[in-house]
């Protein structure tokens, strides 16, 4: 059988999200931007957003631009007119990185168990 020039080739990458950044620079901004994240704390708890789980998706663009979806521990907490700001800036310091868009969510809502060990720890749970 002739594969017709007209068919859609299926591509069985599908779904695997291809970057033109480089690998290696890619690994970087990552890192760093995670490191950026976790100078941000939640004021009335002492551990930082990325270890607390508050952080729930990171994109980095193809130019560049880091789109973050985050959520806080609470809807009504006092800060949550401030936090993202406090994200962008952060983040919007970390070398490379040409903007950053932060979407606040409350779907799913933030539960303890989003927390790493070492957040555990810090509040004292572990």
């Amino acid at each position: 059988m002739s594969l017709d020039e007209s068919e859609q080739k299926i591509d069985v990458r599908e779904g695997i999200v291809h970057s033109s950044i480089p690998e290696a620079e890619l690994a970087r901004l990552s890192d760093d931007v995670i490191a950026a994240l976790k100078t941000v704390y939640d004021p009335e708890i002492p551990a930082d957003i990325f270890e607390l789980g508050l952080v729930y998706k990171i994109d980095i663009e193809d130019d560049r631009m880091v789109k973050i979806v985050m959520t806080l521990t609470a809807p009504g907490c006092p800060v949550a007119g401030e936090m993202p700001g406090w994200v962008e800036n952060a983040v919007g310091a970390v070398e490379g990185v040409s903007g950053v868009e932060v979407a606040m969510t409350f779907d799913p809502p933030w539960t303890p168990d989003r927390m790493s060990e070492e957040a555990q720890v810090a509040v004292g749970w572990y």
